[in-house]
């Protein structure tokens, strides 16, 4: 396995960004646990939150279709897939004024490379 550690280590910097930002937020508002009914510490939590939720378990899956040997090309396309979906979906959520397309469209590639992944793996052990 040698592509799909390049796109976690991107994610893994994406992720620190998110969680820098948040911390910062969080000092600036002084605001040392929840959102505290404000909307902006709420927006910058639930998209530190949505990524944790989504981005390991979907390097997970695309890291076993690497393992099991798929095409270099699939784990780029898998990996570029998540990757572009977890910024565009970030930067959406992280808008007041929010662009609902961004977030949406982020859904959609990650959720996408999630569905493909589990595809590839379900497939490969019902025909193997």
């Amino acid at each position: 396995m040698h592509i799909l550690p390049f796109y976690a280590a991107l994610l893994g910097l994406l992720f620190f960004y998110l969680s820098i930002r948040t911390i910062g937020l969080r000092r600036r508002l002084k605001i040392g646990v929840g959102a505290k009914d404000n909307d902006e510490m709420l927006r910058a939590m639930r998209v530190h939150s949505n990524f944790a939720e989504y981005a390991p378990l979907t390097l997970l899956l695309i890291g076993f279709v690497e393992f099991q040997g798929a095409h270099p090309w699939v784990i780029h396309g898998l990996g570029a897939l998540l990757l572009v979906g977890r910024c565009v979906h970030a930067h959406g959520m992280s808008q007041m004024n929010e662009k609902f397309v961004f977030r949406v469209s982020g859904m959609v590639m990650t959720f996408t490379a999630l569905l493909a992944a589990s595809g590839v793996l379900i497939f490969n052990f019902l025909t193997r």
